[in-house]
């Protein structure tokens, strides 16, 4: 049984931030169950930041919404952010919203960031997925969404946005979410309204002027300068027809009741108590409309908190249409801190923090972010860090608006903040109170898994005298971003990054933030090498010595490739290692007891796994099962990290070299027909394999296998005619003597080969052309392009 925690009510403040700031929700102590620690997340360019800016309008945070274009967001401060138009870091604002207090994060879209998402799905409890009207669910809507099941966010809500554009259509975008398995159960808690205008629909003009909310049966009415007028809908049908807010002749007007009605049964079907509710009114198709929001939004909460449905809201962040029933929905159907604990977890228990992100500024220093999961922080504090066995000291503790910051005295149990003094901790570490000895307090959470990295670059100091503050700088972005690796091959200094875009910024930050003079390196793909097969003689000794003394310590582990059927551990880039019971085998962050001797031989097998002894390159694809261990009675236990260590390089040295693993990425495709067949010719001939043709956006292809959709059963399917614009746009494809007909390629290719592909894209397609790409994971490359790619790393 959950407990409910209450804070006792504290007034808001009022503040003069530059800016035109007017109004900020500054104090933390809310009703715990109050409290909603949510992300944005989505494809790039679906409007995210948008939403954002729209949110702290609504919410009186801003008085006028900044602009991706201008440059003018407040989540989007930093320099390259501006110049480019888009997120590369998340950032945290607390908004307050009615009786609400959100902690919003705002995430990056590109997968080159895909770091700043993982960071933020492991401290949030719910997630509002953005999805561009026009497109419907594209291939990184898909990636977030997986790093969100991954770190087990329980609640989220679609927002189907853009819905103002020509092409956009609502009744795609959800097909879209079944059509691509995002979920089985989309629920529309909104009809758009493209204008009240019923001509216009005959004229097939896009837009969106208000929204009807389902739920609640009011319709909302939007104006040009995104001001909101809501007006209750009748109860009866009748007087629904006859009202005058919608003239009858609306199109969407016989739509409006089979849509709640559809609501109701199919929300229904997971509660007993909701179904009896309607099996008790009276027969005909007015009864429905009766039921009234209160006895509609507990099931629906508790269904969303089950997910056993999907709540599907739509608008346009643009002109601040839906962005109300946003937040609104938010807060009534998206978990708290108090839906989700651990029952070690309480507002009076032993301190528990989580680090899930650290960043640098100039004036502050450093700032970590972090969640609180048990007790209350206090500034000028002492924690313990559990992960690292270090003890800090906490200067301040503050509450961060994206680039602005305001200082606090506490941060309570399932709040998020950012405290300052922290010079060790990094992403994912476990801090308690110095003061705790408890053994539950010492327990570490799960900490953040950084996506493995397939991009490299050298980085070459101007002179001597500048290679220790470039290697400082370095050691320290990696400490703000774990997804970039640094280490030193043959004498030379490389950078390992998420990709291209990844790179530009990690060495833009380089001089920018840190002032260091070096110059990049060319580019190129970071490889990986598996087990090779020679025959080894199965060591499981290593001796060294201890206080003088010889000591022989015994790890007991089988390696093999791994086959075709086993799938590889992404914490283990790649490779699968398993431990004594069989279970694959935590990251040696991950331990909850860091002097566990299974933590300290996944430390040595790591590191290990990190560089071959052939080839330098990492290794993956390998399956590692560490079967049992022995050691001295008066030995400590750090001691098998580096026996595990030793032990396994021996084994993989003795095997040879193995295949060269290379990165592939899957390619979603859009050009004219016309330039298709030399689009398609140029993917082939850079070793590329197109796995489906289609003629819109809807397919779904992962991988070699099309997905099989979701059934549309029981669900209510918006009819095309809601979305004007894209009806129009949908049966002219069809019609005779279209001349640029739309087609998607979709394909894989070795990302070493699609470098340069925007611009060759643009040439093959007269501009006209649009691409997607997404990790595909590493594939085991031929014996020609094997030789290649060891003449690229010197190998050869």
């Amino acid at each position: 049984m959950l407990r409910r925690v209450l804070w006792p009510p504290v007034r808001d403040r009022q503040l003069k931030l530059p800016n035109q700031r007017r109004f900020l929700a500054t104090e933390v102590h809310n009703e715990t169950s109050l409290i909603r620690n949510m992300a944005l997340v989505a494809h790039i360019d679906s409007g995210k930041t948008t939403l954002t800016e729209s949110i702290l309008h609504k919410s009186a945070y801003l008085i006028a919404p900044g602009s991706v274009d201008t440059g003018s967001t407040t989540t989007d401060f930093l320099p390259a952010e501006r110049e480019r138009g888009i997120t590369i870091q998340s950032a945290s604002i607390p908004v307050k919203w009615d009786k609400w207090t959100f902690n919003l994060i705002d995430t990056p879209g590109h997968a080159d960031f895909g770091m700043e998402v993982e960071s933020a799905s492991r401290v949030v409890d719910g997630a509002v997925v953005l999805i561009d009207s026009v497109e419907g669910v594209e291939a990184q809507t898909k990636g977030v969404w997986r790093q969100l099941d991954r770190y087990g966010v329980p609640t989220r809500l679609m927002f189907l946005n853009k819905l103002d554009r020509p092409g956009a259509s609502f009744r795609s975008s959800l097909m879209s979410l079944l059509t691509h398995r995002l979920h089985q159960n989309p629920m529309a808690l909104a009809l758009p309204v493209a204008s009240f205008n019923a001509e216009d629909y005959m004229r097939a003009e896009p837009g969106i002027h208000g929204l009807v909310d389902l739920v609640k049966w009011e319709i909302w009415k939007w104006t040009e300068d995104g001001e909101s007028v809501v007006r209750p809908l009748p109860r009866t049908v009748d007087e629904l027809e006859t009202c005058g807010i919608i003239p009858a002749s609306h199109p969407i007007m016989p739509h409006l009741v089979s849509a709640r009605t559809g609501l109701l049964e199919n929300l229904s079907m997971y509660s007993d108590e909701l179904m009896e509710h309607l099996l008790a009114l009276p027969p005909g198709p007015s009864s429905y409309l009766d039921v009234e929001a209160s006895a509609i939004m507990p099931h629906l909460r508790k269904a969303t908190l089950n997910n056993q449905i999907l709540p599907v809201l739509c608008g346009s962040a643009m002109k601040s249409i839906g962005t109300e029933l946003v937040m609104n929905y938010v807060g009534e159907l998206l978990a708290s801190p108090m839906d989700v604990r651990l029952d070690t977890e309480s507002a009076h228990g032993p301190l528990r923090l989580l680090a899930w992100k650290v960043s640098w500024d100039k004036r502050k220093g450093w700032m970590t972010f972090v969640r609180v999961y048990s007790g209350t922080l206090k500034r000028q504090s002492s924690v313990f860090n559990v992960t690292s066995g270090q003890k800090e000291k906490i200067s301040k503790v503050l509450l961060l608006y994206a680039a602005e910051a305001q200082e606090v005295d506490t941060l309570p149990y399932g709040s998020v903040g950012v405290i300052l003094g922290l010079k060790f901790t990094r992403t994912g570490d476990t801090l308690v109170d110095a003061r705790g000895s408890s053994n539950t307090s010492q327990i570490s959470l799960r900490g953040v898994v950084p996506p493995p990295a397939v991009m490299s670059a050298s980085i070459i100091p101007k002179s001597h005298s500048d290679l220790d503050p470039v290697q400082e700088a370095l050691h320290a972005l990696s400490r703000t971003d774990p997804s970039v690796r640094v280490d030193m091959q043959e004498g030379q200094l490389l950078v390992h990054g998420l990709g291209a875009l990844h790179l530009e910024i990690v060495e833009g930050r380089l001089r920018d933030e840190w002032s260091v003079n070096f110059e990049l390196g060319s580019r190129r793909v970071s490889y990986r090498e598996s087990l090779g097969s020679g025959p080894s003689s199965n060591t499981n000794k290593w001796t060294t010595e201890v206080t003088g003394k010889a000591v022989t310590i015994k790890v007991l582990m089988t390696v093999e490739p791994l086959t075709e059927d086993q799938q590889g551990d992404p914490i283990w880039d790649g490779n699968l290692v398993l431990g004594p019971s069989g279970q694959p085998l935590l990251s040696p962050d991950s331990f909850r007891d860091q002097l566990d001797p299974m933590a300290n031989i996944a430390r040595g097998l790591s590191s290990s796994l990190s560089n071959s002894p052939h080839t330098s390159l990492p290794f993956s694809h390998i399956k590692i099962h560490v079967t049992g261990y022995s050691l001295p009675p008066d030995v400590s236990t750090s001691i098998l990290a580096g026996a595990s260590s030793s032990i396994l390089r021996t084994r993989l040295r003795e095997a040879g070299m193995g295949p060269v693993l290379e990165p592939f990425i899957k390619l979603k495709i859009s050009v004219h027909e016309d330039t298709m067949g030399k689009v398609v010719k140029d993917l082939t001939e850079n070793g590329g394999e197109v796995l489906d043709l289609a003629s819109d956006t809807t397919s779904a292809v992962d991988g070699a296998d099309e997905v099989v959709p979701y059934s549309t059963d029981g669900l209510y399917i918006p009819p095309e005619e809601l979305s004007p614009s894209s009806a129009a746009s949908a049966s002219s494809k069809f019609s005779v003597g279209t001349p640029r007909f739309k087609r998607t390629i979709h394909a894989v290719a070795p990302l070493s080969r699609m470098l340069d592909y925007s611009t060759r894209l643009r040439a093959l397609s007269g501009g006209h052309g649009l691409f997607d790409m997404l990790n595909a994971g590493f594939r085991q490359v031929p014996d020609s392009r094997r030789l290649e790619i060891l003449k690229e790393i010197g190998r050869a």
